[in-house]
């Protein structure tokens, strides 16, 4: 249990998803991280007193990276040196975090603790023009039960990353229409007449910092390895859809 006005210094390992029982976009794709991705870290003080540093260290890129993998036909994971340009691919993503927030129980005097991502996904067709612009929020929450020390709050961060994939799964094609660059000349992919284009721009708003919206409620596991359920928070309608995609449980 923390002590008030302690606080804590919070490290996530890499993520893991299951295998979802999707099949691949037939895309060639490349995904730029970021090094801000890669080694984000947010830094904190809850009610002025409790100083929290909460380190991502590369679990967001080693998530996204399997992610990607079971979503296209092909990846590749560009370092730092790496030009997509020299690359014969569809579309490139480069994902980042908006915004980072947690409670936890002296804030909201219950034994929760909760966190909330705002991711941003954005992709570039391949003549490297930006083609969609595709915020989504992500939301965790555990509870003590038994729990000592960070542990609790890791396992929230780790739920609210794999419900961002779960939204991935579902919804990126939808959002994005990313399908629609396969095997596109660059110069046909800014033709006034194209549907899919035009959804994709009215799609991608301007990186707008709004509130990060309230999910529903859920119960979650009782304590052992945070592999787990895929996914632990949805919103209700997608319930359904969800349990046809994702494998029911894992232990990774």
């Amino acid at each position: 249990m923390l002590l008030a006005g302690c606080g804590s210094n919070v490290t996530l390992e890499p993520v893991t998803i299951p295998a979802p029982l999707i099949s691949p976009m037939p895309l060639s794709i490349a995904v730029r991280i970021p090094a801000e991705f890669q080694h984000y870290v947010h830094e904190d003080e809850v009610l002025g007193r409790e100083k929290w540093r909460i380190d991502l260290g590369g679990s967001n890129a080693a998530l996204f990276s399997q992610l990607f993998e079971y979503m296209f036909d092909e990846v590749t994971v560009l370092g730092p040196d790496d030009d997509a340009r020299d690359l014969s691919i569809d579309a490139l993503i480069e994902p980042s975090i908006d915004a980072f927030e947690f409670s936890v129980p002296s804030q909201s005097k219950t034994e929760s603790y909760a966190v909330w991502i705002r991711y941003r996904l954005k992709i570039y067709d391949n003549a490297g023009d930006m083609y969609a612009n595709w915020p989504l929020s992500a939301y965790g929450k555990s509870e003590q039960f038994g729990l000592g020390g960070d542990e609790p709050l890791k396992r929230a961060a780790i739920l609210a990353m794999r419900d961002a994939a779960a939204l991935m799964i579902m919804n990126l094609d939808k959002s994005t229409a990313i399908s629609a660059l396969k095997d596109r000349p660059p110069e046909t992919l800014v033709a006034s007449g194209n549907s899919a284009a035009a959804a994709v721009q009215e799609e991608a708003a301007p990186e707008e910092k709004s509130p990060l919206p309230k999910r529903r409620e859920v119960t979650l596991p009782p304590p052992g390895p945070v592999a787990g359920p895929a996914v632990l928070s949805m919103d209700a309608d997608d319930n359904d859809s969800m349990e046809k995609i994702l494998e029911g449980s894992s232990s990774d």
